[in-house]
């Protein structure tokens, strides 16, 4: 048997030395980072949270992975919990403000990074799927003794929820999507495809002032605050720390997942009570930058598309701010947690 064993281990050998970030080394690298742009370890080490950060390790696809995850409980329990699946470019610490507001109101909070984000596993070889996503959740959830939830899911995050719902509808007492992505078919509508190899190379060049400034024109609506700049920092430390190949890697095969498997054919068949939450100036769509001129203004009309998604979910409350642009939560976290909480408040009416 020693054979065998030793042509199975050169094969991985083999294997690894041919991925993409192997040969990385003369790929353009970051200027060395000053203390005001840390670099950060592939699994974000070094970027502390707002809450205790503990670790679900699972077996999924043949390896050994885990999930970073806050499980913050309130002070007055109300009885209900809250999940908070986070977006692309986005962790479970950009969700500060809405732990704090909700668990004030009495919820349990829990925010997971999943898989290929943030604080979590980073695997050199995984099948991306919604689905498989949604799992990971359903089986940490399990694990923590929460037998059903609210789900809310923003941006990618929001896909992902929309996912869960309809896998586990009779764990999932309510969906909160904050203005989630996937509200329409990129691919059908003309975007063309950039495939991994392509989400690769894009993704090595990143760097805080491209984060800064699409942030910026998307999220914020062409304003900015100090207090955005963290989460621009979150992110481009992990492409300027030691692990930048593993991370540019696995978001580019989690961009491929987006835009691959859509999921507003489904709206219709949820069953829960679905709150969305709507900054209409959103313009958010990915690889609009790859499509023709004349479609690019045509894509992530989230003034539009808010109403059509509402039309098509059976039981669907729609909130919209009509100042505000990707991320509402976190550009007016007043008026945005006031909503979101008027809404779980009012899920028992149904």
């Amino acid at each position: 048997m020693p054979a065998p064993r030793r042509l199975s281990a050169l094969f991985l050998s083999a294997m690894l030395c041919a991925a993409p970030w192997a040969g990385a080394q003369d790929a353009p690298r970051p200027a060395a980072a000053s203390r005001d742009e840390p670099a950060y370890g592939p699994e974000l080490e070094g970027f502390e949270y707002p809450y205790p950060v503990q670790q679900y390790r699972f077996t999924s696809q043949g390896v050994q992975l885990h999930m970073a995850y806050m499980d913050v409980k309130p002070a007055k329990p109300n009885g209900r919990t809250v999940v908070l699946m986070h977006g692309k470019n986005f962790c479970g610490a950009t969700w500060k403000g809405s732990i704090d507001a909700l668990a004030r109101a009495g919820y349990r909070v829990v925010a997971p990074d999943q898989v290929g984000f943030c604080k979590s596993s980073k695997p050199q070889h995984y099948q991306y799927t919604f689905q498989q996503l949604a799992a990971n959740t359903h089986a940490l959830l399990e694990s923590i003794g929460v037998k059903q939830a609210t789900i809310m899911g923003h941006s990618t995050g929001g896909m992902l929820a929309a996912r869960y719902g309809l896998l586990y509808p009779a764990q999932t007492e309510q969906l909160v999507l904050a203005n989630p992505i996937g509200l329409e078919d990129w691919k059908a509508l003309g975007v063309p495809s950039l495939g991994v190899d392509k989400w690769y190379e894009r993704e090595l060049n990143q760097s805080a002032d491209k984060i800064r400034n699409y942030e910026k024109s998307t999220y914020y609506v062409n304003t900015w605050k100090p207090e955005y700049e963290p989460w621009v920092q979150m992110l481009a430390g992990m492409y300027r720390g030691p692990g930048r190949q593993i991370v540019a890697w696995n978001s580019a095969l989690l961009y491929d997942m987006i835009y691959t498997q859509p999921v507003v054919y489904e709206f219709p068949l949820l069953k829960m009570p679905v709150l969305l939450l709507i900054g209409t100036k959103d313009t958010t769509a990915i690889g609009k930058d790859a499509a023709p001129a004349e479609l690019r203004p045509k894509l992530g009309n989230y003034a539009e598309l808010g109403k059509r998604t509402a039309r098509a979910i059976p039981k669907a409350t729609l909130v919209e701010f009509d100042n505000m642009g990707h991320a509402p939560q976190m550009q007016d976290p007043a008026a945005f947690h006031a909503a979101l909480l008027k809404g779980l408040a009012a899920v028992k009416s149904w």
